[in-house]
């Protein structure tokens, strides 16, 4: 039953008759009824488009059996797709139109990637350092990510990384951007305090520094006048100032002044925010 969920045909044939299943495998034998009475019914379409298709997202880092996982279809099927059956048998010609459409829809992405498919490191580093320069010490990152310290310092070194490391760090860094760590005694503010130091003083770009669509690619950089943003409010602070100026009806741009920062800044914040809450 792997990949094939509730409520599908396919599900019903691999041998899940639960109600949604057999729902399913009626309404689809209804149709394939319906058609072969209009004289429309096609149960086979050419498998080559299909088969371009999952080479095209072997390129992409989506080998064949986690294409097949992603559409929902058996590994027997796109097996059969690539290299053929038992006994010499040919590559399939023609397969069924639903197996072609699911495999179709796979497209190659950095969610759809096997969690041990390699890729850049770039956002993935560029992130960890960002909550770094907020005040989250390594060892802090290490423990919320799972990882051993020693490990955790090989990723910041790391050219490329493990699309599940890429994703777990991507999820831990939307869970803190705008959240410092808390400081209630002496032993957090000095962590807290030596991670900032050392984010500075490595020149390590904060979570506000960075565009969406730039903090993964290699050939960007951080925000214009990033720098400044080092001794002001951060994050939800940030935000809820700019929010008490607005009410004042002071415009965004000249809000980001008195706070310090660039106006992409403020927006960039304020905009997170929104879409956090949402």
């Amino acid at each position: 039953m792997t990949g094939r969920g509730h409520g599908t045909r396919a599900a019903y044939v691999a041998g899940c008759h639960c109600t949604p299943c057999t729902k399913a495998n009626r309404t689809a034998e209804n149709n394939r009824h319906r058609m072969i009475a209009y004289g429309t019914w096609q149960p086979y379409v050419d498998a080559g488009p299909a088969r371009q298709h999952v080479r095209l997202l072997a390129s992409q880092g989506i080998g064949w059996k986690r294409a097949a996982d992603l559409a929902g279809v058996s590994t027997g099927a796109v097996s059969k797709l690539l290299y053929g059956g038992p006994g010499d048998r040919p590559p399939s010609r023609r397969i069924r139109p639903e197996t072609a459409a699911a495999i179709l829809a796979v497209q190659p992405s950095r969610a759809a990637l096997g969690g041990k498919t390699h890729v850049d490191a770039t956002g993935t580093r560029r992130r960890l350092q960002a909550l770094v320069a907020i005040g989250w010490s390594q060892a802090k990152l290490a423990r919320r990510l799972g990882m051993l310290p020693s490990n955790f310092s090989d990723v910041m070194g790391r050219e490329n990384v493990t699309a599940a490391t890429a994703r777990a760090v991507s999820a831990l860094y939307d869970e803190l951007w705008a959240t410092p760590p808390a400081e209630p005694g002496q032993r957090e503010k000095i962590s807290a305090s030596r991670a900032r130091n050392s984010a500075r003083a490595a020149g390590w770009a904060p979570p506000l520094a960075w565009d969406e669509e730039a903090i993964d690619d290699p050939e960007a950089g951080p925000a214009e006048g990033w720098q400044r943003t080092r001794d002001v409010p951060r994050g939800a602070v940030l935000v809820a100032e700019a929010a008490e100026l607005s009410e004042m009806g002071v415009a965004l741009h000249f809000a980001a002044e008195r706070l310090g920062v660039p106006a992409r800044t403020l927006e960039r914040a304020v905009y997170r925010a929104r879409e956090r809450a949402a």
